[in-house]
């Protein structure tokens, strides 16, 4: 066998186990997924499950720095935001601000923001909904957007 042979013979077998690996990498990546899909519902049964999304609609009248969110007065996420993930925000994307267990019945959800408004002022704002938790999972968004004919942002919280 020559050296040239032999080198050929290299490259393929070098060629080969490089796809292998890519191959492994591809099944690996899916497996996480799965792993990751199976944690959350073994976690968060979708009986009880209680997730809280944030999304941002604002330009001029607010500059959203931070959200604080209670359940049952309780702090349940608190959350300061970068540049980019407002940016991101501003650009349609949401926030899964949480990710939990909530019991059925009554509830009380309050969330409170901190920003700038106009001018660079501070300003803090806060919003409740008051819910029923019924069997299957439940969805709250928690939505700033501005309002031209307030000259101000408005906060709203709803149910999915």
């Amino acid at each position: 066998m020559s050296v040239r042979q032999s080198r050929e013979r290299a490259q393929r077998a070098v060629n080969e186990l490089s796809r292998d690996i890519q191959n492994l990498k591809q099944s690996v990546v899916v497996l996480n997924k799965d792993l990751r899909v199976l944690e959350e519902d073994l976690l968060f049964p979708a009986n009880t499950r209680f997730q809280v999304f944030l999304s941002l609609n604002v330009g001029e009248f607010f500059r959203l720095e931070g959200v604080e969110l209670r359940l049952d007065n309780e702090t349940i996420a608190s959350y300061l935001y970068s540049e980019e993930e407002r940016m991101a925000l501003a650009k349609g994307g949401m926030h899964r601000l949480h990710l939990g267990n909530v019991s059925a019945g009554e509830h009380n959800l309050s969330a409170f923001f901190i920003g700038q408004g106009p001018n660079g002022r501070e300003y803090k704002r806060g919003s409740s909904l008051r819910f029923t938790k019924a069997q299957g999972p439940k969805y709250v968004e928690l939505s700033i957007a501005d309002s031209e004919a307030r000259q101000q942002p408005e906060f709203t919280v709803r149910e999915w």
